[in-house]
This record gives structure tokens, C-alpha cells and sequence, in this order.
């Protein structure tokens, strides 16, 4: 298990409220788009019960242009 094992949605959905990103739409199916406020950035978020995993949380940093580190700091 590496860094970023063990998140919830609603972890995720905090920590992407403190980096600028608000709730814009529902997605298709059980996913939300959030956007940044500044520089209108995308990103699907899966709203599951369960952790999600750690290589969609990579690709949902890395689509959002959010360091590892800014992260788990915010």
C-alpha cells in the first residue's frame, strides 16, 4: 500500500475543497466533475462507498495538476 491507499470520496472531496476545486455537476453515473475556481480545471471524482484506488487517485491528481505532497498536506 503506498501513499495514497485508504481514501475515502469524502476525504478526497475535502482535501480537493481546500485546494481551490468546487463541485460543479454530477457525472455519468455514481462520479462528480469538480472545477477549479482560478484556472477552470476538470476532474471526475467517483462517489463510492468503498476507498478508491490508489492509481485512479494518482490519475485524478495528475489530471488536476495537484502534487502528491500538496495533497496529503492539504
Amino acid at each position: 500500500m503506498g501513499r495514497l491507499a485508504g481514501f475515502k470520496y469524502r476525504d478526497v472531496a475535502r482535501k480537493l475543497r481546500c485546494l481551490g476545486f468546487v463541485f460543479d455537476r454530477p457525472g455519468p453515473g455514481s462520479h462528480e466533475v469538480w472545477r477549479h475556481a482560478a484556472s477552470g480545471r476538470k476532474v471526475t471524482l467517483p462517489r463510492h462507498a468503498r476507498d478508491i484506488a490508489e492509481g485512479t487517485l494518482r490519475a485524478i491528481l495528475r489530471e488536476a495538476a495537484i502534487e502528491v505532497d500538496d495533497f496529503l498536506k492539504a
